[in-house]
């Protein structure tokens, strides 16, 4: 691979410069050691501020990377730009991975599928609204600007790129037991929109944009369509398959490690197939995620159900703090603000435009299809509120990795640019996610303690989910009789008849039920059907769901 993090000081050359990088290299060693230290010391700050109200991890990582790139170019006099650059070819092939599979893994199935359709109107249509929004925007503002170097597929990227929301910062406040509805939809449409966005972005640079017509329009719609459920089909054949190697061949006989390996080379070959046949990667890991975590994980022993969830949370929380670091580091890349500097103005005015076409594009989709949700949901319990349609407007206003690594594609050549419309476009795209990601971050907890006052995340206690999807607890280790690992404790009945006739049984999860236990378990593992082996994960638990 070459060079990711590129750096022109002497002390500090390259980060990778290949996929292995040279241990005679001491350059490359002072890097490695000054970034991995700056990892810990983003984790224990993140620690330390865990009960404030107004930082959370992301927000810690990006000043972190702020102030350390300030800290390095103080001591070489502003002669050294190159901190680190950024590279959109290793945030999409390993750092995003683990977290979008972690996400599948550790969701609540239930939750998630019976809002698919709402997700899927958010995240999708949505997303959608809000490319045309941003993107009419740019073509009849950035006249204004003198952006006249910029052709229609510049301006459709980047409507694509600020489409792309990260609701990291949200998703760290909200409770899934608490909120399970709103947790839900903001973390289903985030992964929804991720999908969406890329998806968008590759199709526009594939299509050409000199003769559009209506044909045109429903061929990317099509396209649309198809990467979706092929996307969604591959991740599910994938996580079957891992269920269905390790069911029969029982790899915990003889060696957890084993079983454990296969889970996660099976999740990565995931995400590289649906690289290598050009579909959405986002889609495919994260299906994937879910099916393993429904089948594959039930498969395992004991221990390797522990070293899973541990691991699988774990590097994607080291993921997303490498990335946000990584963000606040590349955002003083010197040579950039160089080529903008005779036009500053341009560069905030572009940047405050572009923050006002977020706000407006969110609130053009989250309150009418909100509306159209509610009316398909029979009871109020169900309906969303509108206090619950501001946090879910709110959770889309910060944007982050996904718009970096889209602008970066769009506008440099490897990390770098000298067409000053292009730096424009790089340093209003770093300004516009320091912005949002700071600032609206900050006034995310005190905004969800003020319109949800009773159903913030606890401080302190343990929850029986996790609380977001980089984060994990482990009541699941006293005993493996959880439906999965994203129930930690026995799911509350219906303590009346009241409740049963509320709900109709007759529901698309009922039949999918029956058909799960007649068919897909027998053959793919899970809980009640597992093989019944001494040393098994069935062998103190061997009752059906």
């Amino acid at each position: 691979m070459v060079s990711d993090m590129v750096t022109s000081m002497a002390p500090l050359q390259s980060f990778l410069m290949k996929m292995g990088v040279n241990t005679s290299d001491h350059a490359s060693i002072v890097s490695i050691n000054l970034f991995v230290a700056l990892l810990c010391m983003c984790i224990v700050i993140g620690h330390l501020l865990e009960e404030n109200r107004w930082m959370n991890e992301s927000i810690t990582a990006l000043i972190i990377g702020l102030c350390s790139g300030v800290i390095i170019l103080l001591t070489t006099g502003g002669k050294s730009s190159h901190i680190l650059v950024f590279s959109e070819d290793l945030f999409f092939i390993y750092l995003l991975p683990p977290i979008i599979f972690n996400a599948g893994f550790q969701v609540k199935k239930k939750q998630f599928f019976r809002n698919f359709m709402t997700i899927t109107l958010f995240g999708a249509v949505g997303t959608l609204i809000s490319f045309v929004i941003i993107s009419l925007g740019v073509i009849l503002l950035f006249k204004k600007f003198d952006m006249a170097l910029l052709d229609l597929g510049d301006y459709l990227a980047i409507g694509a790129i600020f489409s792309a929301t990260d609701s990291v910062c949200t998703l760290q406040v909200l409770s899934q037991d608490d909120t399970p509805l709103l947790y839900s939809l903001v973390f289903g449409e985030g992964v929804v929109n991720d999908a969406t966005s890329v998806v968008l972005f590759n199709a526009i640079q594939n299509f050409d944009l000199n003769h559009i017509d209506l044909r045109t329009a429903f061929q990317l719609i099509g396209n649309f369509v198809y990467l979706f459920f092929t996307s969604t089909l591959l991740g599910a054949v994938a996580g079957l398959l891992s269920a269905y190697i390790i069911k029969k061949l029982y790899f915990g006989r003889h060696s957890t490690d084993r079983e454990v390996a296969l889970m996660i080379l099976m999740a990565y070959l995931s995400y590289a197939l649906a690289e290598l046949f050009y579909l959405s990667g986002i889609l495919t890991v994260f299906f994937c995620g879910i099916v393993m975590s429904h089948y594959t994980w039930h498969n395992v022993t004991e221990s390797s159900r522990v070293t899973t969830k541990h691991a699988f949370a774990t590097l994607s929380f080291i993921a997303e703090t490498f990335i946000f670091l990584y963000v606040g580091m590349d955002a003083l890349d010197i040579d950039k603000w160089r080529v903008v500097k005779s036009s500053a103005g341009k560069s905030i005015g572009l940047s405050s435009m572009l923050v006002g076409l977020v706000l407006l594009g969110r609130a053009a989709f989250v309150f009418p299809l909100s509306f159209i949700s509610n009316l398909t949901r029979k009871t109020p319990e169900e309906k969303i509120t509108f206090r619950q349609q501001v946090i879910i407007w709110w959770a889309g206003l910060m944007r982050g990795a996904v718009s970096m690594a889209l602008a970066y594609n769009q506008f440099t050549r490897v990390g770098y640019t000298q067409l000053p419309g292009n730096a424009v476009m790089i340093t209003c795209t770093i300004t516009v996610v320091l912005f949002s990601t700071v600032l609206f971050g900050m006034m995310t907890q005190p905004l969800i303690r003020l319109i949800l006052p009773h159903h913030s995340k606890p401080a302190h206690g343990v929850s029986s989910e996790p609380s977001s999807p980089k984060s994990f607890l482990v009541p699941f280790l006293e005993n493996g009789s959880g439906e999965g690992p994203d129930s930690a404790r026995s799911v509350a009945r219906p303590s009346s008849l009241r409740m049963l006739l509320r709900a109709p049984t007759h529901t698309v999860h009922y039949y999918w039920r029956k058909f799960d236990n007649a068919f897909m378990r027998p053959m793919f593992g899970g809980r009640g059907f597992t093989p019944f082996i001494p040393g098994s994960p069935t062998e103190s638990s061997n009752n059906v769901w």
